[in-house]
């Protein structure tokens, strides 16, 4: 197995209720590290630029209004297989579907309000994690 890097966000739902502290305690329970993270306020362009590929989805709109609804944290993982280890931690996408000890299960609101986002591919990390850091703001 290999080292890898993933992205996270930990999103507006989760930072409202300042979950933040018990999100980084599951990822890090998980072996993965998080070696980059800073909490911003997302602006619209960031967060259109970011869901770009659902720009055409008719949930886009709603998409884009609640990433930017309020602080979210972005994070930069390292670990074994890290996107797929951090794909299992976060748990399926409707709470209700995800497995027991998932940071979904245990954190997410709903379908729509599901505590975070991890990179799908090694490809999409690399691209996912440019947008918010420089190697500079990674200390692995």
């Amino acid at each position: 197995m290999a080292v890898q890097r993933t992205f996270s966000i930990i999103k507006p739902d989760a930072t409202e209720r300042n979950l933040t502290g018990a999100v980084n305690a599951v990822i890090e329970k998980a072996g993965l590290r998080i070696i980059g993270q800073r909490r911003i306020q997302m602006t619209q362009a960031q967060a259109e630029r970011f869901y770009g590929v659902h720009s055409e989805r008719p949930f886009f709109g709603e998409l884009v209004a609640f990433m930017t609804s309020g602080p979210v944290v972005v994070q930069v993982l390292e670990g074994e297989n890290a996107v797929a280890a951090y794909r299992e931690v976060m748990g399926a996408t409707n709470p209700a579907e995800a497995a027991d000890g998932t940071i979904r299960k245990l954190f997410a609101k709903s379908i729509g309000e599901n505590t975070v986002h991890g990179s799908d591919s090694e490809e999409n990390a690399a691209i996912e994690i440019e947008q918010f850091f420089t190697e500079a703001d990674i200390a692995g």
